[in-house]
């Protein structure tokens, strides 16, 4: 279990990171202070790197024995998801998810931070700097607002897909299978994509909606929002039907809020990448 005086220090250094490194530069970022790495989709800002850097930071003054896996510091040093393997505890974080959306003037973003013992997910939240909230979960799923109001959690139970809404970056998904899976959306509800995994995780553990479909497995991305649908009810499982941990580099990863959901949306959907 996280102790209350973790679970402070995380929240606090999260928070002030938004407050200073985040928040100041929304909808104010100079060309310079955008660039790319893998390619020029995968976007990254000075708020990414300095707010990644706060909080490694803070936690390495006050929890020295964690290992902090920060999505830039692995951009710069890939050995760091090995060692993350092997650490007793280890601290995800995602500094700015939805990047693209925040240097694009986009108001869905958020800051993503997962604790890991021995390898299990523990503890995690999701944060939305712009109106001070987040959705955490340790042993149960709770949303928090800034005012300190707790509401429990409960993902969505509806199982049929015609009425189910969904998550798909479809443009993440081979373009071999793009048309039939564009084609199979048809058969849901309604799917769409935030760009913003933070957003997407917040409103499925908060029951809004069913799925979750991802193409790329990094566990800055992942951990908490698989980790709070959990708690609120839901499974987290590679479309294969294997129970989704951070050892998983590849997907795809489907999180729902029911088992029943899961295996709908797995029925209409599995068959077209094994295709």
């Amino acid at each position: 279990m996280l102790t209350e005086a973790r679970r402070a220090l995380l929240l606090s250094a999260v928070r002030d990171a938004a407050a200073q490194d985040i928040l100041p530069r929304f909808r104010r970022l100079t060309a310079d202070q955008i660039g790319t790495k893998s390619g020029p989709a995968d976007i990254v800002t000075i708020a990414d790197r300095e707010a990644e850097a706060r909080i490694t930071a803070r936690i390495a003054a006050d929890w020295p024995e964690a290992l902090v896996v920060g999505e830039e510091a692995v951009s710069a040093d890939p050995a760091l998801l090995d060692r993350m393997d092997r650490a007793d505890w280890a601290v995800v974080v995602d500094p700015v998810d939805g990047t693209w959306n925040f240097a694009n003037g986009l108001a869905t973003f958020g800051v993503i931070v997962a604790v890991q013992y021995r390898g299990q997910t523990v503890w995690g939240a999701i944060y939305d700097p712009l109106m001070d909230d987040w959705v955490e979960a340790g042993g149960d799923a709770w949303f928090l607002s800034d005012d300190g109001t707790r509401t429990p959690l409960t993902t969505s139970t509806t199982a049929r897909a015609e009425e189910m809404t969904g998550f798909i970056p479809l443009f993440l998904f081979p373009k071999q299978v793009q048309p039939a899976f564009g084609a199979a959306f048809a058969r849901f509800g309604r799917v769409q994509s935030l760009r913003c995994s933070a957003h997407e995780y917040r409103l499925l553990a908060q029951g809004r909606v069913e799925f979750v479909l991802s193409a790329m497995l990094n566990p800055w991305d992942h951990l908490a929002g698989a980790h709070a649908a959990r708690r609120a009810g839901g499974v987290a499982w590679l479309l294969s039907g294997e129970d989704y941990t951070a050892a998983h580099r590849h997907g795809p990863l489907l999180v729902a809020g029911s088992e029943q959901g899961w295996q709908a949306v797995a029925a209409i959907l599995r068959p077209i990448l094994s295709g």
